[in-house]
């Protein structure tokens, strides 16, 4: 099998104001848009949202998201987590903090109550290096 893409599609009322705040917020770029579904790309990381209610989706399986976390790494999680706090366009569910894992990150919610986790890798404590692949 040659794995050609593997990417999350996330279930939401509201589709493109999803698109668009990873659009504003992330720079990144769409390559298909519909009422429905929109798949967006930022270099080789790609993400999409697709109505809830979307009848391609299997009955019994129709909603928005729930027990989702959306991670984003970055270089420098502060200076995103202080962007997006100005901005006032998201909501705070975990302010930032360093974990003792090898993260400093927070985590907010997005449009459509998907949570977002922006992390920065970070030197884990000692008891757990060894939990890294090398």
């Amino acid at each position: 099998m040659a794995l050609t893409a593997f990417y999350p599609v996330v279930q939401t009322a509201e589709p493109r104001e999803a698109a668009d705040f990873f659009i504003r917020s992330f720079g990144f770029e769409e390559t298909f848009g519909a009422d429905w579904y929109v798949s967006l790309r930022h270099g080789p990381h790609e993400v999409a949202f697709l109505q809830a209610d979307h009848p391609t989706i299997p009955a019994g399986h129709r909603g928005a998201a729930s027990g989702l976390l959306l991670n984003v790494e970055v270089d420098d999680a502060a200076g995103e987590y202080r962007r997006l706090a100005e901005a006032g366009e998201v909501e705070m569910r975990l302010d930032l903090r360093d974990e003792p894992f090898g993260q400093r990150h927070f985590i907010f919610e997005g449009p459509g109550g998907v949570l977002v986790d922006v992390i920065e890798e970070i030197p884990p404590a000692p008891e757990y290096a060894a939990g890294f692949a090398s």
